[in-house]
């Protein structure tokens, strides 16, 4: 089987061999093979533009055609510093001061660097790539340290593959949902508050809708749902230890210090202990809407998908353990409907388990990590093990989604929590009269309304369900002489609880529907003589195009079934 990740390993190297023939002056950092192709950081005293991408791509042209092998090699720790050293490149050196074994090393032509590998045989291999975009890196990360011009670009073993995978990102230009929002005028992003978005009235009735349809399935499924204050004392947050994890908003009350939550956790730990529990209430599910704000650097902020402020869905299970598995079950099935409601069919399963650095007993850790993949295999859901990626307080399994483009979100998440229990010292009265601690997951499923709204928006090219759309029908009359008609048809339509619109604007009838068309209001009725004469409406809908005139009242009855949530 060929290895992809191989190839855009390669490709990264053929990268900066092109880039150190165009600039020798350049100095390399690291060049990584990543999901979806490759990058290449360089330190350069000016930036990349796009049309240095283009003489770089034809360099790399050349050194394919050349057809280099790639020969490894291994250096001792003093030959791979005096290397480096003369080679002029410095961040090779500290790269190589993390190390403590031999330094591996791989040459094509003239061209070394410091490299563990894996790498195709010969650059002649890499046939179809393509250079994409230039963007400013801190290096290691860190703020601190030097800014990077980073060079990304992908490859594919096929030129077939290659402009599938173009062609789909062209696709998803075309659905960002930043573009789509502000063209349907769901919300803004606005400089007197980056990273926090301004819901629009449109996008209010959509974020609306979701916490309705939310509701009603957690409902269904046994939820309670409570609401926790936005800030909370400073010790608090140590107690929790959020304090020592998060980047939080802070103020000062009467000399006292406040967090603005991160997370809804601790706040749901109060409500637990305000009272004593017993056994014949587990599992107690509690669900939370709640508002939380983390600190974001600016650079990282993309419009829903990762921003400073955000509705958090969220919910926190108590239980005994020997409910564990089938609560697990439960969440999964909830998960599931929610899911498939949106059209999101496609999703895989990821069970992490125990990492080093964590808290609690091998045995608990045993029968949490047990009940998870127990409810896995019950259900018949193929999954992936993820050895050490679990919280540090428990395992957990992450629901990833697939959008129609083939691309994985991370939403809904399952986790055991043996952390906060503890140090909120909750109890609960067993069977025995006696105290016990309540095993507890937390889980959410959109993850926060935000990002399922900047996911849903792209998955759907702002053509939402029926039920969700923000306006479902829009009544267009041709000329002035229709407007009374029209108006009559906007009433009727109001009166029976679905979200309708009437354009009445002196534009003439394709600019109206090309109009109606860019918001993505699935339905038009079109009402000129013919309509007023016969008491019908023209409908054009998103799916059927021109379906002729019909009688009104059909198709009230008809929307307000498909409105149901």
């Amino acid at each position: 089987m060929q290895d992809i990740q191989a190839l855009r390993h390669t490709a990264a190297h053929i990268l900066a061999q092109a880039v150190k023939r165009l600039y020798p002056a350049v100095k390399l950092a690291i060049g990584p093979a990543i999901d979806d192709g490759f990058y290449y950081d360089f330190d350069t005293e000016t930036p990349f533009t796009p049309q240095d991408l283009e003489k770089i791509e034809k360099e790399m042209k050349k050194i394919v055609k050349q057809n280099l092998p790639l020969e490894q090699f291994t250096l001792d720790r003093d030959e791979a510093f005096k290397y480096v050293d003369e080679q002029g490149e410095p961040y090779k050196r500290e790269l190589l001061e993390g190390l403590e074994e031999d330094a591996s090393f791989y040459k094509q032509g003239e061209f070394v660097d410091l490299c563990a590998g894996p790498h195709l045989p010969k650059t002649g291999a890499v046939k179809a790539f393509k250079l994409q975009s230039v963007a400013g890196a801190y290096w290691r990360g860190d703020e601190k340290n030097a800014m990077l011009s980073r060079i990304y670009g992908t490859a594919f073993f096929t030129k077939d593959e290659l402009a599938l995978h173009l062609e789909r990102i062209e696709e998803a230009k075309k659905r960002d949902h930043r573009k789509l929002g502000k063209e349907m005028k769901l919300f803004s992003f606005l400089p007197e508050g980056p990273g926090l978005p301004f819901y629009l009235p449109k996008g209010l009735v959509l974020k609306n809708r979701l916490i309705d349809y939310w509701r009603k399935v957690h409902k269904k499924y046994g939820y309670q749902e409570i609401s926790t204050p936005i800030m909370l004392q400073s010790d608090l947050w140590k107690i929790s230890g959020h304090a020592d994890n998060y980047e939080m908003y802070k103020t000062e009350i009467e000399d006292a210090e406040y967090y603005i939550k991160p997370m809804n956790c601790p706040g749901g730990m109060l409500v637990y202990a305000q009272e004593l529990h017993s056994y014949k209430e587990f599992p107690l599910r509690v669900a939370e809407l709640g508002h939380v704000h983390r600190i974001e650097l600016s650079g990282t902020l993309h419009g829903m998908a990762r921003v400073r402020g955000f509705t958090q869905d969220d919910a926190h299970i108590y239980m005994t353990e020997d409910q564990l598995k089938d609560e697990i079950v439960s969440i999964i099935r909830l998960y599931e409907d929610v899911y498939e409601a949106f059209g999101l069919t496609d999703f895989a399963f990821e069970l992490s388990t125990r990492p080093e650095k964590s808290i609690g007993s091998d045995e608990a850790w045993e029968k949490a990590t047990q009940a998870l993949r127990a409810a896995l295999d019950e259900m018949g859901r193929p999954y992936e093990v993820n050895e050490g990626d679990g919280a540090f307080y428990g395992p957990k399994i992450d629901f990833q989604i697939k959008d129609c483009m083939g691309r994985s979100f991370q939403c809904g998440t399952i986790q055991c929590d043996m952390n906060l229990p503890e140090r909120f010292d909750l109890t609960y009265v067993g069977q025995d009269g006696n105290k016990h601690r309540p095993v507890m997951i937390h889980r959410t499923v959109f993850g926060s309304i935000e990002r399922f709204i900047g996911i849903l928006t792209e998955h759907c090219a702002g053509w939402f369900p029926f039920w969700l759309t923000p306006v479902q029908i829009m009544v267009i009359p041709i000329a002035e002489r229709h407007h009374e008609a029209a108006q009559k048809v906007f009433d009727e339509i109001d009166a029976a609880g679905l979200r309708v619109e009437i354009d009445v604007r002196s534009e003439k009838i394709g600019y109206k529907i090309r109009e109606a068309q860019l918001q993505k209001i699935p339905v038009m009725l079109i009402i000129g003589d013919k309509e007023v004469e016969e008491g019908k409406v023209s409908v054009r809908s998103q799916f059927g195009g021109d379906e002729g005139a019909q009688a009104l009242t059909g198709l009230i009855e008809k929307w307000v079934d498909e409105s149901a949530i």
